[in-house]
């Protein structure tokens, strides 16, 4: 489980806040990681894996605090789902070059939280803090079940 993102640019760190609810949450076993949303670390991140979540915000237009589902292995993301974030090259741009490179894990799950503020500060808006807590149960609950059908070591 990948949480992206910047804790001191606002929103932006909510993959980062879901990342550390998961690790409290999860069973041992499943491996969490906080990147800071640089394309080809992402890469790196998952390339050897067979099962991945990546959460990061988003910035599309919708409500601050909708959330985004998309299985890779069905769904393409809209390309206006992932922009405006802090990030110079991020998750749409690292899934598509990881597409291209044969670089992407056998099932990759991301989750999209729409934010509103990625301005300099902590903490997150009002309307993101809420996805935090149900996004987390949703990537446990993926990564428990993912874990049951694969190679421990691989989620």
């Amino acid at each position: 489980m990948i949480g992206i993102g910047n804790e001191y640019r606002r929103d932006d760190g909510v993959g980062i806040a879901v990342a550390r609810a998961v690790k409290a949450l999860a069973p041992a076993g499943v491996d969490v990681m906080e990147r800071c949303g640089e394309g080809t670390d992402l890469i790196a991140s998952w390339c050897d894996r067979g099962f991945v979540v990546a959460i990061d915000a988003v910035r599309s237009g919708a409500p601050a605090g909708t959330l985004y589902r998309f299985d890779l292995a069905t769904d393409l993301p809209p390309a206006s789902v992932f922009r405006g974030t802090s990030h110079q090259i991020g998750l749409g741009e690292a899934i598509a070059l990881g597409r291209v490179l044969g670089q992407l894990p056998s099932t990759l799950i991301v989750y999209g939280i729409e934010s509103e503020s990625f301005g300099d500060g902590v903490g997150l808006s009002v309307a993101v803090e809420p996805a935090v807590a149900e996004v987390a149960s949703r990537v446990v609950a993926e990564c428990v079940a993912a874990a049951r059908t694969s190679d421990p070591g691989r989620v």
